[in-house]
């Protein structure tokens, strides 16, 4: 017997839940149903999000005939099979599967197919298409994303299944407060959703679905977050985000969800990168902390390991922000690029071709603030520029305020000419 998701994939419209951004009456795939008319198109979201289910549904309602193949496994011979008929059918639609992972070859044959518009190709992914799909089939298709369903569409689906005759038929029962913790604990993906109801359905004692059951056959790794798929990199960047914006209760929303990844090589790293950029010179004390609270998770592991980065994410929430630092490297980076590198003699390691007294003075204590470091083009060039939102930033604001006073007093000779005396 086929899967119960298989076996209750919809076959209209409306039998479809969710995205009625794009299958709702006066939204454009709707709109295409009613004009009889598609395009090549590539529907990206998270899995189990009914992209393919879209795709077949399309095909069904306009009428046109459709093949499914598979980017991975499908050859060059099942291609050549599938232009023949698109001889016979103009405007077959092909049902690509994993269409990131179609390579040159494939793209080669397929393309001047999709180009004439004898073949409808609506291609499937979990990886957003703008990175991942190369832009000479990228440019011949709409893209529309697909979102993860809610939790009120997943138990619409799930209920339709425990009582429709191609589903599970009455087999057992179970509250929509259950239902809502399969669509919960399976993050909004259907697919998974009806397996999980399945297996319930048949493991369950007395015809009644109960939580101990769903905590027993919902394995642990299949909750929330695959941390191979898009979404989970939608997670990093909602998190340093919410760090960034200081928003500690989103922060520590999306840190949650990162545990349940159980990967702490990803939370290392935007921690790190948090602390650094977002944070930096407002509150370097706090940048060591986050440092010191990473080891320490790493030393004891999961899940003890979540207090200490709970810690850390509160204290950069609630940290002052400076990326001055972040913007100072960048502005020499640029400078770097346009001007080349260069450097006064006088700065060498062995300045050979300069007299005593024009070298750099390791004695001179009193004058290594009032020295010329950057090459002419650049001598007046300023890459950093306080942020004083924090007293510390404040404190270097006034010193480096301070030095450049000094500099702008100082010229080269005078630096000659004290070097000269103090020779003599």
């Amino acid at each position: 017997m086929e899967p119960l998701a298989y076996r209750m994939r919809p076959q209209t419209p409306d039998e479809i839940v969710g995205q009625k951004h794009l299958i709702a009456p006066g939204k454009v795939l709707r709109r295409c149903v009613e004009a009889k008319r598609l395009f090549s198109m590539i529907f990206y979201g998270p899995p189990g999000t009914g992209k393919t289910t879209m795709a077949t549904v399309l095909a069904q309602s306009v009428g046109l005939p459709y093949r499914m193949f598979n980017a991975v496994s499908g050859n060059k011979k099942d291609l050549d099979r599938l232009f023949e008929e698109a001889k016979l059918y103009p405007g077959l639609v092909v049902i690509i599967d994993e269409v990131h992972r179609l390579n040159k070859d494939k793209q080669d044959l397929l393309l001047p197919y999709v180009e004439k518009g004898m073949i409808t190709m609506i291609g499937a992914t979990t990886a957003n298409p703008y990175h991942a799909i190369n832009p000479a089939i990228r440019s011949r298709c709409h893209i529309f994303e697909f979102y993860a369903l809610s939790t009120a569409d997943c138990v619409t689906a799930l209920r339709r299944a425990l009582e429709s005759e191609k589903g599970l038929n009455h087999l057992a029962e179970a509250d929509d407060a259950l239902l809502s913790q399969i669509a919960i604990k399976c993050g909004g993906d259907l697919r998974q959703a009806m397996n999980v109801l399945e297996l319930c359905a048949y493991g369950c004692e007395n015809g009644i679905i109960e939580e101990a059951t769903l905590d027993l056959y919902l394995q642990k790794g299949q909750r929330l977050l695959d941390k191979n798929g898009d979404g989970y990199y939608n997670v990093l960047s909602a998190f340093q985000k919410s760090i960034r914006g200081s928003d500690v209760d989103a922060a520590l929303y999306y840190l949650a969800a990162m545990i349940e990844a159980q990967d702490m090589d990803a939370i290392e790293r935007r921690l790190l990168v948090c602390a650094y950029e977002d944070v930096g010179l407002g509150n370097p004390a706090a940048v060591a902390r986050c440092v010191n609270a990473i080891d320490a998770a790493k030393r004891v592991g999961f899940p003890e390991g979540r207090i200490p980065l709970s810690q850390a994410v509160i204290d950069l929430c609630l940290s002052p922000k400076s990326k001055s630092a972040e913007a100072a490297i960048d502005k020499a980076m640029q400078a770097l690029h346009q001007y080349g590198l260069q450097m006064p003699p006088y700065l060498h390691y062995t300045p050979v071709t300069l007299a005593e007294n024009e070298r750099y003075d390791y004695g001179r204590s009193d004058l290594w603030d009032q020295i010329q470091y950057l090459p002419d083009p650049l001598k007046d060039a300023s890459f950093y520029t306080p942020q004083t939102n924090s007293q510390y930033e404040q404190v270097l604001a006034g010193n480096l305020k301070k030095l450049k006073r000094i500099k702008r007093t100082a010229s080269l000779a005078q630096l000659k000419k004290g070097t000269n005396q103090k020779a003599e």
